[in-house]
């Protein structure tokens, strides 16, 4: 097609450069090897078929399209060149027969088609559990298999993948916890048995490894276990417990990591509204102002704010506003809302005669 467009152009030209009077030679000249027509068309053709198909994201414009009469056009956004729809060209010869212009036609509506149902039934974002590594730990009195679990959002590059290490014994635990609280949806839940031999061969490693992956993906599916408190706490209790002990000792560096990964874990699992996830930001907030990383401990505390933004009697409040003065006075920014906030919990009673700071309240929170 593009070979034949190009050589009615040249015919065309051609033809406006003769004298009134001499034959048409056109017909008795020989076409150009279509290689040669599509080296010097190459350019133009595609600036020509750029914007042929322009699929709006409008729901009324897709309705406004699918009411358009067929071939002219409208269903297209732009109106592609006569020449490439098979009308008439400049030179008046004929286009492609009839039946290629309507083959087009619904080449075209069969695209949108498929494009609109496509975007209509988008996979909503899920959370894959990939096990990357299994490594056998032998110890004085026992030896088991600790897995590494990734938590990573599908569709998307996941730029903080969070983490989690556990043994058999740990999935185990949860499998009874689950069992026993939700009986009925966990009916279908196939869960890995355990062998009186060969549990450290690399073929039963690798299918415990994939049986964990499914096994976790089918709880999260079920909206009443995803946000019950054994599925949450399997993930990240266990970096609460480490991240609060490193804290009471001293160790913020090591502390920071642990408090770190469960804010991720948290972020992840969608449980952002819990104590929780408050603790963890309490956590990065006291770890980063030990470290003198002002800037970070101010944006941790005050996302803690916007969270409790509506709850004045939530224990939390006043050590992140006391928190969130300071921090805010100490890189030279305006800390007159949260003290009129902090002032307004001690007027009423609600902050206590000596709120706590944050760090007391951090080491002395029980964890289960």
């Amino acid at each position: 097609m593009a070979s034949r467009i190009l050589h009615r152009l040249r015919h065309a030209l051609t033809k406006e450069g003769e004298p009134d009077g001499l034959p048409d030679c056109g017909s008795g000249v020989e076409e150009f090897p279509e290689s040669s027509e599509l080296e010097d068309d190459t350019e133009g053709l595609s600036t020509r078929l750029s914007g042929t198909l322009s699929f709006s994201s409008n729901y009324e414009d897709e309705e406004a399209e699918e009411e358009a009469p067929e071939g002219t056009g409208q269903d297209l956004g732009e109106a592609p060149p006569p020449e490439l729809l098979g009308g008439a060209s400049e030179d008046g010869e004929p286009g492609p027969p009839s039946a290629e212009r309507q083959g087009s036609n619904m080449l075209t509506r069969q695209l949108q088609e498929l494009w609109r149902k496509s975007r209509g039934s988008l996979v909503p974002q899920r959370l894959l559990f990939e096990v990357t590594n299994a490594n056998v730990v032998n110890e004085r009195s026992s030896k088991y298999v600790l897995y590494t679990i990734y938590l990573i959002r599908a569709g998307q590059f996941d730029k903080a993948p969070a983490s989690i290490a556990r043994r058999y014994s740990d999935f185990e635990q949860l499998n009874r916890l689950l069992r026993r609280r939700f009986g009925s949806a966990m009916a279908g839940v196939s869960f890995p048995r355990k062998r009186l031999r060969r549990n450290f061969t690399p073929e039963t490693i690798a299918k415990r490894s994939r049986a964990f992956e499914q096994f976790l993906s089918h709880l999260h599916s079920r909206p009443e276990i995803r946000h019950s408190a054994e599925f949450l706490e399997f993930f990240f209790l266990s970096d609460l417990r480490a991240a609060q002990r490193l804290t009471c000792s001293g160790m913020y560096r090591e502390a920071l990591g642990a408090w770190a990964n469960a804010h991720r874990l948290q972020d992840k699992l969608g449980a952002c509204r819990s104590g929780h996830f408050l603790l963890s930001l309490a956590g990065l907030a006291v770890c980063h102002q030990e470290l003198d990383r002002l800037a970070e401990a101010h944006a941790h505390s005050e996302q803690a704010l916007r969270l409790l933004e509506a709850q004045d009697s939530h224990p939390f409040l006043a050590p992140f506003l006391q928190a969130h003065v300071h921090l805010t006075w100490m890189l030279g920014k305006d800390k007159r809302q949260a003290e009129a906030w902090l002032q307004r919990l001690q007027d009423t009673g609600l902050a206590g005669p000596q709120p706590p700071t944050l760090k007391e309240l951090l080491v002395k929170q029980p964890l289960p």
